[in-house]
């Protein structure tokens, strides 16, 4: 993807330092545009995930600003989903829920669409919510190391996904594969290590 000219930011972190009880990452600035899928990198506890929850309110923005475009629309993918353990519901009404369309979807997602989510494993269901946030009509898509106990063929299919996104949509990605950074990032930004991420949320 290649990010639009003449285009507004979706979203633009401004010297956000972020955190919990208190920050753990930051001053980081950078900006999302339509088009783009912005790389985030870093060592472990540099504060990348924290980033990605001061902008869906997860963590709180302790100095500087998040600017997201009047009625940006959000899905994320976080980095250990959390599978519900009583939810009845198949992969296909999950999809559903999130506006994402079975025809769009990778050939090795079907067989899990009438699959109940009860049933998934932890690899299938990280690759179904990817899927389906991928597949939803969010503007900006957060995607939290979506690689995880993910196999080739399964990383293959989120690749073919991203690949064709349509242009007025972005993507933050954070991703310990450094290889999967390079291969579909307009942009990769080093998250540093502060003097404050090695605090506990």
């Amino acid at each position: 993807m290649t990010p639009g000219r003449g285009q507004q930011p979706l979203v633009t972190f401004a010297a956000v330092r972020a955190g919990y009880r208190q920050a753990v990452v930051g001053p980081v600035s950078f900006q999302v545009m339509p088009g783009e899928i912005l790389g985030l990198s870093g060592a472990n506890g540099a504060g990348k995930s924290t980033l990605l929850n001061a902008l869906t309110g997860v963590a709180r923005v302790f100095s500087g600003k998040i600017h997201r475009s009047p009625g940006l629309s959000v899905s994320h993918h976080r980095q250990r989903p959390v599978l519900p353990p009583e939810l009845p519901l198949t992969g296909g009404e999950l999809l559903r829920l999130m506006n994402a369309h079975h025809q769009d979807q990778p050939e090795r997602l079907q067989p899990l669409l009438d699959k109940p989510l009860a049933k998934f494993s932890g690899g299938q269901f990280q690759f179904l919510q990817a899927c389906a946030c991928i597949g939803s009509q969010s503007d900006l898509i957060i995607l939290d190391e979506p690689t995880n106990n993910l196999d080739g063929h399964a990383i293959h299919s989120l690749s073919g996904l991203l690949a064709a996104l349509a242009p007025h949509r972005g993507v933050l990605l954070v991703s310990h594969e450094q290889a999967f950074l390079q291969d579909h990032c307009s942009r990769v930004i080093d998250i540093p290590l502060s003097d404050w991420s090695y605090q506990t949320p």
